[in-house]
């Protein structure tokens, strides 16, 4: 016998081989989309629940919202009417009166960015309230931007006027060294978290800036829009 002679390993055929790996792999893709779509209604339910938990938050005393988008067009119109946009979230209370407007900005912070709500007042034309949605701002600075009672007088009357056309805001909302503020759309800034606050800054003037001018023309053009149906 032959003590060279080398026995050569099974071969396994590459085909059956394949076909394995492929059921596996639309398996887990089918499971994968059947836990999707089980899944979102559930993450829309929680983001429809914290939404409005904010929307009452910055409008204290509104009971209930309707909700409002900014068409391409810059026109405010009601969410659901098939057009898509920047939201806003008009607030009322127990006699159905306009309490005021909840509208959203982001812009990069220090760790990421920063999306905020802000309470808009039609009738001051001025941001009254802010929370922060969304933010990973290093723990102990920017925690700051929604606990910090002197930053927070920022946003009891930020002014938002809109320029003579009704285009733009007549100045942009800006974040100021701290201790140098000098006008009412200015923000002055918590020290030691500079980067976070002019993330805040920035976040308000994007919202305004996009909401303002379209809840302005929408309360001209037709005062009822904005009212709450009976």
């Amino acid at each position: 016998m032959n003590s060279n002679v080398q026995i050569q390993p099974a071969v396994t055929p590459a085909w059956p081989m394949l076909r394995t790996l492929g059921g596996i792999a639309m398996f887990s893709g089918l499971l994968v989309a059947l836990v999707y779509q089980f899944t979102l209604p559930i993450i829309a339910e929680n983001q429809r629940v914290l939404t409005e938990r904010a929307v009452f938050q910055v409008l204290p005393g509104a009971v209930s919202k309707r909700d409002f988008v900014i068409a391409d067009t810059g026109e405010l119109r009601l969410a659901g009417e098939g057009v898509s946009g920047a939201p806003v979230y008009a607030g009322y209370d127990d006699f159905a009166q306009l309490k005021g407007l909840a509208i959203t900005g982001s812009a990069p912070g220090y760790a990421g960015p920063v999306t905020v709500m802000y309470a808009y007042d039609p009738s001051c034309q001025c941001i009254v309230r802010s929370k922060v949605l969304n933010s990973t701002e290093t723990p102990g600075f920017g925690d700051k931007l929604d606990t910090d009672p002197v930053f927070l007088k920022n946003f009891e009357a930020l002014d938002a006027r809109l320029n003579a056309e009704g285009s733009a805001l007549a100045n942009e909302i800006v974040t100021v060294k701290h201790g140098t503020k000098s006008e009412p759309w200015q923000i002055d800034a918590i020290t030691g978290a500079t980067i976070s606050s002019k993330a805040m800054g920035r976040a308000a003037n994007a919202a305004a800036q996009r909401a303002v001018p379209a809840i302005q023309r929408a309360i001209q053009q037709d005062p009822a829009r904005l009212s709450q149906p009976h």
